[in-house]
């Protein structure tokens, strides 16, 4: 008797482990199908207390602002914000391999104006962009260069130096240029805070506006690279 049900439930045991693998067969295919979540394309924000957010909510700051507008026109992106409030060219350069991580897709380079409210040689500043987008360009990362004016008051030579590092450099690497970051909101009251010099969320809110159509570009050429 107790043989008997033993047997018996041995033909159970091998039933359910025959349905079990037929049901292992039949849904393998349809498990190998499902289409995985696709990571955002990963954009770091590089640059200085423009960049950074200065006096404003993280939720204000440009990176946070620029990711909601981008996502908002159906890009599925993720911009972190590597801005350090009172930032130069050097020291960015001294930054640059640990501020960018590893799975960094595409760059927005905001530095220099630190540069030229101090009156850094405009040669020294172009010396650490051009070695900052050579190293961006070594580890094959896509970059939208974000123009700079000076100060007038440094000079004529001065300010002529200055601006034209820019359009050179994006053109000696073959990045992307948006002119001036600051497009429509220097010097304007109204979209900067009192200090004059840091825009104020309404003032974040119009250079993205601005930038907006070169960071698609961008977009797509990191997705052109990356295929």
């Amino acid at each position: 008797m107790v043989v008997a049900r033993y047997g018996q439930l041995l033909d159970v045991m091998k039933a359910l482990m025959g349905v079990a693998f037929l049901w292992g067969v039949l849904m393998a295919p349809a498990m190998a199908g499902e289409p995985k979540s696709p990571r955002p394309l990963q954009i770091v924000a590089f640059g200085d207390s423009l960049t950074a957010g200065f006096g404003l909510p993280p939720a204000d700051a440009f990176p946070a602002q620029l990711q909601k507008a981008l996502r908002a026109r159906g890009h599925d992106v993720a911009v972190t914000n590597a801005g350090v409030s009172g930032d130069t060219t050097s020291g960015g350069l001294q930054r640059i391999d640990w501020a960018v991580p590893p799975g960094t897709q595409a760059v927005i380079l905001e530095l220099g104006a630190n540069d030229a409210l101090r009156g850094i040689d405009p040669a020294q500043a172009r010396t650490n962009l051009d070695q900052i987008l050579a190293s961006l360009a070594k580890r094959g990362i896509p970059v939208l260069l974000a123009g700079m004016r000076s100060p007038q008051n440094w000079g004529k030579n001065y300010v002529d130096s200055f601006e034209r590092l820019y359009p050179e450099l994006a053109a000696r690497h073959g990045v992307l240029l948006y002119p001036f970051f600051m497009e429509g909101v220097a010097l304007d009251p109204k979209l900067n805070l009192d200090d004059g010099l840091h825009p104020n969320t309404d003032g974040v809110a119009r250079i993205v506006e601005g930038i907006l159509p070169k960071v698609e570009a961008l977009i797509e050429t990191a997705k052109s690279s990356k295929n």
